[in-house]
């Protein structure tokens, strides 16, 4: 489990770069650039992504490994926008947060595969 959660952390590192990293540091370039970088950049994402979503599928279920995702997706996001993107984090990504913990809670009462 511990290294599912690894692999998607370090997935989402890339995933969040590669969505969003665009805006600071390609805006003046042309979109097709962005495009090309960004692909380059989820290339290593998908590297790490499918390894850790088929570790993760002898533990989960579909659904809880896609909570997981969400979770682990938000807290990355969040450090991102704060620290690389220098953009504040607002209560309502912190409630947004909160409601994927009572999300967590729910899927985790579902049987395990």
């Amino acid at each position: 489990m511990l290294r599912t959660i690894l692999l998607l952390t370090f997935s989402n590192i890339f995933m969040t770069f590669a969505w969003y990293g665009h805006l600071k540091n390609l805006k003046a370039k042309h979109v097709m650039i962005a495009i090309l970088v960004s692909w380059g950049i989820a290339f290593f994402e998908y590297c790490l992504q499918v390894p850790a979503n088929r570790i993760g599928s002898n533990y989960l279920t579909l659904s809880q490994l896609k909570v997981v995702q969400e979770i682990i997706t938000m807290i990355v996001f969040a450090v991102f926008a704060a620290f690389y993107m220098k953009t504040p984090i607002t209560k309502n990504l912190l409630f947004a947060g909160l409601c994927l913990v009572a999300a967590a809670y729910f899927i985790f009462q579902d049987n395990r595969p």
